[in-house]
């Protein structure tokens, strides 16, 4: 296996999106839902505005009431956070790990929720001669010295889901194991048909299943960090909840939260109808110009490309996520999202041209 490096950068070159530095330029480093916040988010947030005097509520009760109605799911086994990334800190710290298991190339946080809880983390190569799906050897690495197993369903930066009996074994290794894991869906509205891949209904089956979703990228209100994680084992929740810092979900975000799910069916069925349109567009461009696409079933599309493309990119006004400091990943590969129609081409016009 090939040796996996490890990368020190700051935060922005680890997550992309930086616009502070580069506010010329169209951001595709970012996968926000491409149709922007729905409008009923906007309206609730000025709204609310007065209300700004007030403290949040701790307990999230109506942001909680209205995921569980979402996910079909009682809001006893919800628990929100300040985005995503913050739960699986906060899942890290409540399960103590002495090892934990995550993929390589995946999102970085994984690894640094490991580090930050004491525990050592184990990498499983995404291969480009199998073009960066999971194979079912990955089943065999959870064993009884690991703790935690992270994956991601859609994979960021891949774009691959993960079927679910897939999960299923998975959750039967860490079982039998006495591991946890935790399963990253953040990415998963936007797949043609999530149904095909969501695995929510399974907390009730496996008290070992902590799902976390966020709000950040399919409503687009990156700016105002909110997440879930929906479980059954009511006690990992409480530890979770004691490693939280009180008041860590704001009371715009609370508001926004509950005025995104209201007609969210409608919002999302409209998403995936455009994001579907636009990555076959930018696929077909990518491919035309040689560069070869991987999985990519999510708002973003993976791609080889070519060395110095970043720099080029953003030299013509794009910013575009270069990958090559995820852990696994060489030099070469990169990510842009599904934007509007005519960033889109714009976007597909200039690499045409390049």
């Amino acid at each position: 296996m090939r040796k996996i490096e490890e990368r020190k950068e700051t935060t922005e070159q680890i997550h992309g999106g930086d616009i502070y530095r580069h506010p010329e330029a169209t951001d595709f480093s970012v996968n926000s839902n491409p149709l922007g916040p729905p409008k009923g988010v906007i309206q609730a947030l000025e709204e609310s505005l007065g209300e700004i005097a007030c403290y949040p509520d701790m307990r999230c009760e109506k942001l909680r009431e209205a995921i569980g109605q979402f996910e079909q799911t009682p809001p006893e086994a919800v628990l929100c956070g300040n985005g995503a990334a913050e739960l699986f800190f906060a899942a890290a710290w409540a399960q103590k790990p002495r090892k934990g298991l995550v993929t390589a190339p995946a999102f970085s946080e994984y690894e640094r929720a490991l580090g930050a809880a004491g525990g050592q983390t184990e990498f499983y190569e995404l291969r480009e001669e199998q073009e960066f799906e999971i194979g079912a050897d990955f089943l065999e690495r959870i064993n009884p010295e690991v703790d935690l197993v992270f994956l991601c369903s859609p994979n960021n930066p891949t774009g691959w889901p993960l079927e679910q009996e897939f999960v299923k074994e998975a959750l039967e290794r860490c079982r039998a194991c006495g591991a946890r894991l935790v399963l990253d869906e953040c990415f998963i509205d936007f797949l043609e048909d999530p149904g095909q891949y969501e695995v929510r209904d399974l907390i009730r089956e496996y008290p070992e299943l902590l799902v976390v979703k966020a709000f950040t990228k399919s409503f687009a209100m990156p700016g105002l960090r909110l997440g879930y994680a929906l479980c059954g084992d009511r006690k990992f929740l409480e530890r979770m909840q004691e490693m939280l810092q009180p008041w860590n979900v704001s009371l715009p975000a609370q508001v926004a939260g509950v005025a995104a799910l209201q007609g969210a069916e409608g919002y999302l069925e409209e998403t995936r109808k455009v994001v579907a349109r636009g990555r076959a567009f930018i696929r077909e461009g990518l491919e035309a110009c040689g560069f070869p696409v991987y999985g990519s079933k999510a708002n973003y599309v993976f791609f080889k490309g070519r060395p110095g493309l970043y720099r080029e990119a953003l030299a013509a006004g794009f910013l575009i996520r270069d990958c090559g400091n995820y852990r696994g990943l060489p030099e070469g590969f990169f990510r842009v999202a599904v934007r509007t129609e005519e960033e889109n081409e714009r976007l597909m016009a200039w690499l045409r041209r390049s």
